[in-house]
Parts: structure tokens; C-alpha cells; sequence
């Protein structure tokens, strides 16, 4: 078989999966497949030839390690489709968008990891169409089993040393260490008694890119107002880091010498359902104050505004601040006035969209992190164990549980209430079956039925156009022209796909 030609990386990803590979390319030999690994972009990582024939082929065709082969470089394919929808993807021929690629078939997979439930990459075997076996599919699912078997062992294997690390961190008496990775968020005694949840959300937030931006060091002014000093330091052989917190010499203790414009606001962005309100609630703490910019419209600019006002300007828990579409340009401008000038730990809510560029933008100025909650469409994966989960919480632990085929049906929706709409079916669940199975026919009839653009290409394609909509902002124009369609073509792909 042709040695592999990789990048040089030895990520998780990557070395959990290179045994794999080459397993699969002896039991391969001589068959004319290709096999591709890419990462969460999409980007080729691996390439593993079993036969020799095609490697000019495909290095003819641009195939190399490091091409970034997702759907806006490439259209439709078996490594960028994957990474978008979350679900496998065969495509064959006609349906590449580049033509060079027509004559293969592909199949793609995404991995996912099994511990932290994030997309890791995506697995991809093609062949000629000529060469077409039925086999493809299975043995592409095969493979990704395995990669993702062998990354449950390494997050096993890299949990330990994480906790070594720590324990090693926290025998030193009168350092504040947090550790983060695989799933795991450690912290020293001195780090609790030093952050709020507000402060552990932004050092979390950006401990995820410290190390892939060359960031090591960083200065923080935590909600209490006192200032430290931040180290991130990457635990070898572990997927993660641990974080010095090192407290500024003559800094203020307590709130009472917070500086003023200190606070730190998180901003927490997500869809309606998506429970963007209670990662606030978490982030902010059980003691924090809430106020809800819906609100605005019961009690008017003036009222709601001095009640802001006299929570900002006074010492106090942390605050939170929902619904921020709900709030004029006018109230926009009075509350980033008063961020800037705060005492508080404050944070955010809002839904996505072009206003946050526009009427909201005078914020996006004052926020210090942001996190963005992925719509339960993008994330099919989690939709079962969510699903089961709420069913332990309404029903009891074992007592219910989703059959495979109402859990197929479950996935293929589009949950555009998100949480709260999967939430409310898991109710009604609940509510028909106190025991034993849960089987297609016992779903709601609204959620019953498999969307008629269920196959892997159609549901791809759906989901892309999905996307293209929401990056618009629901301008079908732009999102045409993203796309690289006209808008009569947009219109007809929505109606055959039932976009409505």
C-alpha cells in the first residue's frame, strides 16, 4: 500500500486514527479506494492510497494533504458535506459540484468523539463509479467506529495525565491552577476561592484558543475587580492545558476597589430554545440578578432603564441581561454606557443575526468573551442522549427508553424550537408510555412522519441551504448569492426540499 501522506500532525484525531488506516488498507490491498482523512474543516490530514494507479490520478486532480475540501471551496463532497450536516454523505458522480470529481463515488462519515461529543473530523473512502461496491458505506461506518474507539482509549489515557498534572499542580501549596481538557475542568482550592463562574467561563473560553493563536500569557480583571495574571501552559500527550492564576501585587481584594469599567461582560448568543438563558444563569451564579429586556414593553423605557440603571451603578451579585433584541437603538447605546462603567459581573443574552452588526453593535464593543450555542440541528448527534436524558428526568432512570427507530425519526426533524421544542415531545412521551419502549407510532404526529428529504444528499443539501439562509439573515438574495445560484434556483431547491 502507499505510505500516507500526512501533514506532520499528531493531534487526537490523527493518532487515533493511523493504526486504524492501516489496518483497513491491508485488509484493502489492491483495491482501487482512496481513503481521506480531514479534520473539523475539513482540511485533507491523512491520504492512504491502496492502489498505486490512482495516486497520480488524484494528485492530478489537486487531492493533497492540507486542501481545505469544504462545501465553499468545493461544493457538495465527501469531506465538506460531513462537517456541515454532522451525518454521512454518499455522493456519487452527477452529484459532485466540482466535475473533475464525477468520475468517483465517496462516501463521508463524520467522527465524532465519544467523550465530549464534538465533531473531530471526517473519515472518506472513494472509489471509481465503475468500482462501485455496496460494501462502501458499511466499511466508511466501520472505520469510524474504530478511529472513535481509539479516541475514547486516548481521552482515557489523556484523563489520566490531566489528573496527574493536577495533582502534581495542587501539592504546591498557594497556587491557584486550573487544568482543562478531555471533558475535565480541575481547580485548585485557591482558583474556587479567586473566580466566579463568570471568571471560569471567559478562562475556559479563552484556554481553547491560547494555545492555537501562540497566546501563552494574558492579563484579567475578575469580577471581584481584582487583576491576575493568566498562564497557559499545553499538558503533553493530554488534548489540554493548565492555567496559572497569579494575582497582581497591591491589586483591590474585594469589590469595593473594583476599578470602574473593569467588568468583564460575557455575551451568550444563541437561537430561541437553545437555553441560552440558563448558560447565562450558570455562568452568572445561583445568587444573580435577572432582567429581561422583554420586559421593556410592560414597563416601559424610563422604568426599565432606572432599574438598570440602579443595579449597574450599585456592588452587588452578577447581573444578567436576556432577550437583548428586544432593547431600541436608544436603550442599546444607555446600557453599553453603563457596562463600561460597572461594578458587576454582567451577562448577556441574544439571539443571532445582522443585528448585533447594526442596532446592537454598540455592545459587541463591550463584551470581553462570547459563546455561541449551536442550534440542535447542527448537532443530530446529541438529539438521543438529550433525549433519553429528559426522559430519565421526567419518567425516572430505566424505567423509558427511545427505541432505534423513533430515535432515527427524533434525529431527522428540524427542531426549530431546539431544546425547549425536544423537550416538549419528550413530555408528551413521557405523558403515553410509563414504561418499556417508546416506538415510532407513540410519537406526536407532527413530529412522526421522516421529512421527505431524508436521503443523505437531499438532508445535506437542505441543511446547507438552511445555513445559507440563517448567515443572511433570511435574505434569500444573499443567501442565493452565497450559494452560487441564482435566486430562482434557491426558491426552486426550497420547495422541492419543503424549506419553508
Amino acid at each position: 500500500m502507499e505510505p500516507p501522506r500526512s501533514a506532520g500532525l499528531d493531534g487526537p484525531l490523527v493518532r487515533a486514527a493511523r493504526p486504524v488506516l492501516e489496518q483497513v488498507g491491508r485488509e484493502l490491498d489492491g483495491a482501487p479506494a482512496i481513503l481521506l482523512l480531514g479534520d473539523i474543516s475539513a482540511s485533507v490530514v491523512d491520504i492512504r492510497y491502496v492502489n498505486r494507479a490512482v495516486r497520480q490520478e488524484m494528485t492530478d486532480l489537486g487531492i493533497a494533504v492540507g486542501i481545505r475540501a469544504s462545501e465553499e471551496n468545493l461544493g457538495t463532497n465527501a469531506l465538506g458535506t460531513p462537517a456541515v450536516t454532522g451525518r454521512g454523505v454518499l455522493v456519487r458522480g452527477h452529484e459532485h459540484a466540482v466535475s473533475a470529481f464525477r468520475p468517483f463515488v465517496c462516501y463521508g462519515h463524520p467522527v465524532v468523539h465519544p467523550v465530549t461529543h464534538r465533531l473531530e473530523g471526517v473519515f472518506s473512502i472513494s472509489c471509481r463509479t465503475k468500482d462501485e461496491h455496496p460494501l462502501l458505506e458499511p466499511l466508511a461506518r466501520r472505520v469510524v467506529r474504530d478511529i472513535e474507539n481509539r479516541l475514547r482509549l486516548d481521552a482515557d489515557h489523556a484523563q489520566q495525565r490531566l489528573l496527574a498534572d493536577f495533582h502534581s499542580a495542587a501539592r504546591r501549596r498557594g497556587h491557584a491552577v486550573m487544568v482543562i481538557g478531555q471533558g475535565l475542568v480541575l481547580s485548585t482550592p485557591l482558583a474556587l476561592d479567586l473566580l466566579q463562574p463568570a471568571d471560569q467561563a471567559i478562562i475556559r473560553t479563552w484556554s481553547e484558543t491560547a494555545q492555537s493563536v501562540g497566546e501563552a500569557t494574558r492579563r484579567l480583571t475578575l469580577a471581584s475587580g481584582r487583576k491576575v495574571r493568566l498562564g497557559c501552559t499545553r499538558i503533553e500527550g493530554a488534548d489540554g492545558v493548565r492555567i496559572r492564576i497569579v494575582p497582581e501585587e497591591g491589586a483591590p481584594r474585594g469589590r469595593a476597589g473594583h476599578a470602574t469599567g473593569a467588568a468583564r461582560p460575557l455575551l451568550i448568543v444563541g437561537e430561541s430554545g437553545t437555553g441560552r438563558t440558563t448558560q447565562a444563569r450558570r455562568a452568572a451564579g445561583a445568587d444573580a440578578c435577572v432582567l429581561d429586556a422583554a420586559d421593556v414593553r410592560r414597563q416601559g423605557e424610563q422604568d426599565w432603564v432606572a432599574v438598570v440603571k440602579t443595579l449597574l451603578e450599585s456592588d452587588g451579585p452578577a447581573v444578567v441581561v436576556d432577550n437583548l433584541p428586544y432593547l431600541s437603538e436608544h436603550l442599546v447605546t444607555l446600557l453599553a454606557r453603563f457596562l463600561r462603567a460597572t461594578r458587576r459581573d454582567v451577562v448577556l443574552t441574544t439571539s443571532p443575526g445582522k443585528h448585533l452588526e447594526t442596532t446592537h453593535a454598540p455592545l459587541v464593543g463591550v463584551y470581553a468573551a462570547r459563546q455561541d450555542l449551536t442550534p440542535l440541528r447542527q448537532r443530530r448527534h446529541d438529539i438521543a442522549p438529550l433525549a433519553e436524558r429528559m426522559l430519565a428526568d421526567i419518567a425516572g432512570p430505566g424505567r423509558v427508553r427511545l427505541a432505534p427507530d423513533a430515535v432515527r425519526i427524533l434525529s431527522e426533524q428540524p427542531w426549530h424550537g431546539n431544546l425547549t421544542e425536544l423537550r416538549g415531545v419528550v413530555r408528551i412521551l413521557a405523558d403515553i408510555r410509563s414504561a418499556g419502549d417508546i416506538i415510532p407510532s407513540d410519537l406526536p404526529f407532527s413530529h412522526r412522519r421522516t421529512p421527505p428529504s431524508a436521503s443523505p444528499l437531499r438532508q445535506a443539501e437542505r441543511e446547507i441551504i438552511l445555513a445559507a439562509i440563517d448567515a443572511a439573515g433570511g435574505n434569500k438574495l444573499r443567501a442565493a448569492r452565497a450559494l452560487g445560484v441564482s435566486r430562482s434556483t434557491l426558491y426552486n431547491k426550497m420547495r422541492s426540499l419543503h424549506i419553508h
